[in-house]
């Protein structure tokens, strides 16, 4: 078989062969190797899994409460929020594939269409992402801790006079707390995660469906889906609901791009889509209709909307309640911090010096670093949110654009192994001294429409679809002009 008509599902040398390919560790280590078909333990359960801790947190919940309380019905909410979801499941899939047919990692896979050394690129702006919110999300369930803390050490109290980087002294021993118990489960790898996951994520759904039929029992089944807090106009409401959905899509535009960092454990493409129709139309979507009838029933008991469940633990007297939602919180935490922020920036990471970083070091340096970037400056900052990880957001369909479009339309799932682990000109994938041209060109003109659309004011109506136009107008660039390239040969 000529070496450019190998398929991807066979194209995998022994990992001895690979290593031997890169003696100077430029671009090889285990953690980057394929995956070997003993270690695709990640079943269609595996994966569902994944998607329930990624789904139960504090932030979805708000994500759906709020657009809620922006004034559409619950109904659609409910129908915004699967229009998303279904794009990122067939999204998701087309990643899973590719990581599934390789066993490669998303900053492995990127070598195809970036070249063996520009895959740093989308490396490390998805890595910049997951570490920022990392840290956001750990600040975040950190005040569960911090409450339990206030209400059996009232004592520590009086660590809240002590500040140090604009938190208080009792704030950052809830935070590191949180910060510690991450990084002793994320370090033991894989097995551990998908272990966790098995059980903790219907254990968070039994806590949600039980908050949602306290409040409804406690608002009298006044619950209604088609009453709205304001009276949008009609057309408003379709467009809002285009818009929820378009913000599903960047909310979940990082995963869709490094879901092969997850799919390559999977024993088959069947079971990638098993998963994800699970996790991702079914799982997601329901778990939103929970969260909308949690926000629907709080108007009648609170006269208000609760945007915010972390809003319920100051005031709960019961203190066992407390201790048990503060694990809830905790747990979902570290749910969406495994799946959505850890794992990724350590793969990446591991990327860019193979021979010195592993995935448990990379993993190592994104915790240190989420702690560095000061989480709870970027969530109080509007500005630092809508600017920084509103503007790396945006890059990430055009990322995804120019992957997607390489693997199945340019090379139709064609990968030389090899050629990925070969860092000198005799790599297929050397491109012009590492890095291809092509990418970098496509890749810059979708961003730079996704940015102006993401940024600029005067855009604000089509900013919810920036993933959208940042990923055509990038898949479109790079599949005409590496035919181009092709056709000049």
């Amino acid at each position: 078989m000529p070496k450019s008509d190998i398929p991807a599902p066979e194209a995998a040398v022994s990992r001895p062969d690979l290593a031997a390919l890169d003696p100077s560790g430029r671009l090889y280590n285990e953690d980057l190797a394929p995956t070997p078909a003993d270690d695709r333990r990640w079943s269609t359960y595996s994966l569902f899994a994944l998607w329930m801790n990624d789904a139960h947190n504090v932030g979805v919940y708000t994500f759906a409460a709020a657009m809620f309380a922006m004034g559409l019905p619950a109904w659609q909410v409910t129908v915004g929020i699967l229009l998303g979801i279904v794009v990122v499941f067939l999204g998701c899939n087309l990643s899973g594939f590719m990581g599934k047919d390789t066993g490669l990692p998303f900053p492995v896979v990127s070598r195809l269409s970036w070249g063996v050394f520009g895959a740093n690129v989308p490396a490390l702006i998805r890595a910049v992402v997951a570490i920022a919110w990392y840290g956001i999300q750990t600040y975040l369930a950190s005040v569960a801790i911090l409450e339990v803390l206030r209400r059996f050490l009232p004592g520590a109290a009086r660590l809240s006079e002590f500040h140090l980087l604009g938190l208080d002294g009792l704030s950052w021993i809830s935070f590191m707390l949180l910060w510690a118990i991450q990084l002793v489960v994320l370090s033991r790898g894989m097995e551990v995660v998908r272990h966790l996951q098995g059980w903790s994520g219907p254990a968070l759904w039994l806590v949600m469906i039980a908050i949602a039929v306290w409040l409804v029992i406690r608002a009298g089944g006044d619950v209604s889906f088609t009453k709205s807090v304001t009276n949008l106009p009609a057309g408003e409401q379709a467009y809002q609901t285009l818009a929820v959905a378009g913000l599903s899509v960047g909310a979940l535009a990082s995963l869709m791009l490094n879901f092969s960092d997850f799919a390559r454990f999977a024993p088959s493409r069947k079971s990638v889509v098993r998963g994800n129709f699970w996790g991702l139309p079914v799982n997601w979507t329901l778990f939103a209709v929970t969260s909308v009838v949690i926000s629907a029933a709080s108007v009648t008991v609170y006269g208000h909307p609760m945007i915010n469940p972390l809003e319920l633990l100051s005031d709960m007297d019961n203190g066992f309640l407390l201790v048990i939602s503060a694990i809830v919180v905790v747990l979902a935490a570290v749910g969406v911090n495994i799946v959505a922020n850890f794992v990724s920036p350590a793969y990446d990471l591991a990327n860019v010096w193979p021979k010195r970083i592993d995935f448990r070091k990379g993993g190592l340096i994104t915790a240190i670093l989420a702690v560095v970037s000061l989480p709870w400056k970027l969530f109080s900052s509007p500005v630092v949110i809508t600017y920084f990880m509103g503007g790396l957001g945006a890059l990430l369909g055009p990322l995804f654009g120019v992957m997607a479009t390489d693997y199945f339309l340019v090379r139709r799932q064609q990968v030389v192994m090899a050629d990925l682990f070969t860092p000198d000109s005799a790599s297929r994938y050397y491109y012009r001294r590492g890095v291809n041209p092509v990418a970098c060109i496509a890749f810059g003109l979708g961003a730079v429409v996704a940015l102006v659309v993401a940024l600029v004011p005067l855009f604000h109506r089509v900013a919810p679809f920036s993933w959208f136009l940042g990923a055509a107008i990038s898949a479109a660039v790079y599949l005409v002009l590496s035919r181009r390239a092709v056709e000049t040969r």
